[in-house]
Order: C-alpha cells, then sequence, then structure tokens
C-alpha cells in the first residue's frame, strides 16, 4: 500500500474516532514503532536533499549522479517502507478499537433503551447524547411490584470505554438488587460496597435512586452526590439534593433515604452534570426549573432546545416523568411506605 493511501485512510478514520490528526497517532504508537516511523520520515527528507543538492553530504558532490540518484531513491523507498509498515498496523489497531467501540455502543444501547414505557398513569420520557461512542452515563426505569417502580440514574466518573464498563456494572447491580429489595437505602448501600471493593480507587459514580408508589405518588429516594432531581408540582419547586456521598469511595459511607411528593400534574427531572454543562449562559438550574414549570406539554422538547448543539465536553442524559393529571389519588400515601415523612438512616 502507497504511503499515501495509508494516511489517507488514517486521516480518514481520525475524523470518524474523534482523534485530531494523524500525527496524534503518531504520538499514542508503542515507543518502538514511534521511532521507527521518524526514523522513516529522516530516510524520506534525506533522500530529497540529495536529490536537491546532488550530493549525499554538502558540500561533498559525487562525480557520479547516477550514482546519487539511485542512493536517493532507495533511502526514499526504504524510509516509506517503514513508515507505510507502522502507519498500516496502526490503521488495524485503531479501526479494531473503532469496531470494538461500535459494537460496545450497541451492547449498551440495548441495556440501556433510549425509549422506556411509560407506567400506568404516568409518562416516560428519556434523551441520552453520549460524548464518545460509548458513554458512562445509566439510567433505568425499573418495575419493582405493588404499584411501585424503581428510577435510577448514575454518572460514572471519567469517559469512554473505562466508564460505560462501570455503568454496565452499575446496572447489573441495580437489576440485580432491585429484585431482591426495593429499598432504595439498602440498594445504595449494596452498591456502594460492591464499587468500593471491586473498583480502582480513582473510579467513583454519582447516583440517585427514587421508588415511586405510581398510587399515591410517594417518593423515597436517596441521591448519591448526584446533581439534584428537580420535583415540580403544585407551582411549586422541590430540589433532592444530596443525601450521602459519591458510590465507590468509602464501603462504609452514610446514607440517608428521603420522601418526596409528585402530585398529579406534577413532572420529575433527573439529569446527569452534562445537561446543566450543555446549557450556555448562565444560570442553567433556574432555566432548568423554568421549562420544568412549562404546562405546554412540550417539556422535553424545551431541555432539549437549551442544550447547545456544538457541545462535546461530556454525555448528556436527561430522565423525565410526569404524572397525569387525572390519575387517580388516594388518602393512603404512606401505606406501601414505612419510614413516613422522617429521614431513614
Amino acid at each position: 500500500m502507497p504511503i499515501g493511501g495509508s494516511k489517507a485512510r488514517l486521516g480518514k478514520l481520525t475524523r470518524t474516532s474523534g482523534y485530531s490528526s494523524v500525527d496524534t497517532w503518531i504520538h499514542e504508537m508503542p515507543k518502538s514503532k514511534r521511532r521507527i516511523t521518524w526514523v522513516g520520515y529522516l530516510l524520506q527528507g534525506y533522500a530529497i536533499y540529495c536529490l536537491w543538492t546532488r550530493s549525499l553530504v554538502w558540500p561533498l558532490m559525487w562525480p557520479n549522479e547516477i550514482l546519487v540518484f539511485i542512493l536517493a531513491l532507495v533511502m526514499y523507498w526504504i524510509g516509506g517502507n517503514m513508515m507505510n509498515r507502522m502507519l498500516t498496523s496502526e490503521l488495524v489497531r485503531k479501526t479494531q478499537l473503532e469496531a470494538d467501540q461500535v459494537a460496545a455502543r450497541q451492547i449498551q444501547q440495548t441495556l440501556t433503551s433510549a425509549k422506556v414505557d411509560d407506567m400506568p398513569g404516568y409518562q416516560v420520557e428519556t434523551f441520552y447524547k453520549p460524548l464518545r461512542e460509548v458513554g458512562g452515563d445509566y439510567f433505568d426505569v425499573i418495575e419493582v411490584g405493588d404499584e411501585r417502580t424503581l428510577v435510577a440514574i448514575a454518572d460514572v466518573s471519567g469517559k469512554g470505554m473505562p466508564a460505560a464498563l462501570l455503568a454496565a456494572n452499575i446496572q447489573a447491580l441495580v437489576r440485580s438488587n432491585a429484585a431482591m429489595s426495593a429499598d432504595p437505602l439498602v440498594l445504595t448501600r449494596q452498591i456502594n460496597r460492591h464499587l468500593s471493593r471491586y473498583t480502582p480507587t480513582n473510579r467513583f459514580a454519582t447516583a440517585a435512586f427514587l421508588v415511586l408508589d405510581r398510587e399515591t405518588g410517594t417518593l423515597i429516594y436517596v441521591n448519591a452526590g448526584h446533581d439534584a432531581p428537580i420535583l415540580f408540582g403544585a407551582g411549586t419547586v422541590t430540589m433532592l439534593k444530596a443525601t450521602g456521598m459519591p458510590l465507590g469511595l468509602f464501603s462504609e459511607a452514610t446514607y440517608t433515604a428521603e420522601t418526596a411528593f409528585l402530585p398529579p400534574g406534577g413532572r420529575l427531572l433527573l439529569f446527569t452534570d452534562g445537561l446543566p454543562d450543555s446549557i450556555p449562559g448562565e444560570d442553567a438550574e433556574a432555566r432548568l426549573q423554568h421549562a420544568l414549570a412549562d404546562d405546554s406539554g412540550n417539556t422535553m422538547q424545551i431541555l432539549k432546545s437549551l442544550i447547545d448543539p456544538h457541545f462535546n465536553e461530556d454525555d448528556v442524559t436527561v430522565l423525565l416523568v410526569k404524572r397525569n393529571s387525572l390519575y387517580r389519588v388516594t388518602s393512603t400515601t404512606q401505606k406501601r411506605f414505612p419510614y413516613g415523612s422522617a429521614r431513614i438512616r
């Protein structure tokens, strides 16, 4: 393959994989390959110098210009062949990496569906935009029985494949533990212990777990250092602020569970930090609250319109839960939740 062909294919792949240039790829090569590539560059440059000066070492002129020409062509060919081999091997490596990322993206899409089924009496809308092929954001809506639904969202530190792997691990932990206990406090403690024990110390995740009683609208939630979900209902905005530190930092971290109420016609917004970061200008939180208070029925469209289309610094995840206005409300608001309105430790 001609060296130009290798660089052309590499250049095409850089435009689709987030790398700025072929030179970036060269700097990311192993040292041995990178040195061979630069030697190839030098040989080609020296060959051009020889042809230009008609000498091998200026000002030493060879009387036989044909010999100089032949030697220069040989050096140019050797240099090009060295570069071609190294760039081609890098092309194969990057192509395989890109294929792995696409496969991981497809797996992540099946694990975290962009379309979540509505709950009886409620509407659920989602928006997910990963920064790369795969992202470290996770959200889920899980039926846990007895007219209750678990709403979960998490944001893993870091980006790309490592963050995506940890997000998939969190999803598996949430689903397996939710099948045994629908208590968000127990769920949070179990996941925190697991991550503290089995993940590197520089990896952690913020998360919020909420159990919604669909009949009464009562919410029990634990916020592990996550961006505060915003609850709007009856003209009032409530921020479901953190009740503990992020997951995975300390195995014996303390968490508390608190209660809230989603009234008929109310809306609950969960999101990762990519959403406020993607909103240009100041006071993104106030703009989110204003969008949530809109009664036009187009809340998700309004939220999307706030996002800068050129934002490319983080994953953006939005999960919106809307309670229908005519859904039945009973006087047994606390009957399925023995904790009442007190804080749970």
